[in-house]
């Protein structure tokens, strides 16, 4: 398994599960932040599929935006889960289907059986770490 660093160099396209068109959430800043620093979001939320947050296209579902990289030869590198615990089973099923390289979970989202599952897949799995935070430590590391 690659460590936080080698999965945040490797990567440059990460799908937002759970993104929020509201500024003040916690989605919707690390979205921007990562756009800022050169990745390329997905927006994940069928909520607000067909819409724009961050001047990106909003997807339903993570097999909605993974189809819409396959038509250049893209993959979506990282699925980046803004959602409770209890939640991610299904994302982390809908994550090996498309072929994604990371299951992670942000802060305080954990949830041992769908990483289990990712593991045995063969995805980098994280959980209750915010990609924002790391990246910013990566940064100042550097």
């Amino acid at each position: 398994m690659r460590t936080i660093a080698q999965i945040l160099e490797e990567s440059t396209t990460i799908a937002i599960v759970g993104l929020s068109t509201k500024p003040d959430r916690a989605s919707h800043e690390v979205g921007a932040y990562l756009q800022q620093h050169g990745y390329r979001i997905l927006p994940v939320n069928p909520q607000y599929a067909g819409e724009t947050i961050l001047g990106e296209p909003v997807f339903a579902t993570l097999q909605d935006a993974a189809a819409s990289l396959a038509e250049s030869g893209q993959r979506i590198d990282i699925v980046d889960c803004f959602r409770k615990s209890e939640d991610i089973g299904p994302i982390a099923r809908d994550a090996i289907a498309v072929g994604a390289g990371c299951l992670w979970m942000q802060l305080e989202i954990e949830n041992q059986v769908a990483a289990d599952l990712a593991r045995a897949a063969g995805l980098d799995v994280v959980m209750n770490h915010c990609i924002k935070i790391e990246h910013r430590s990566l940064q100042q590391d550097a």
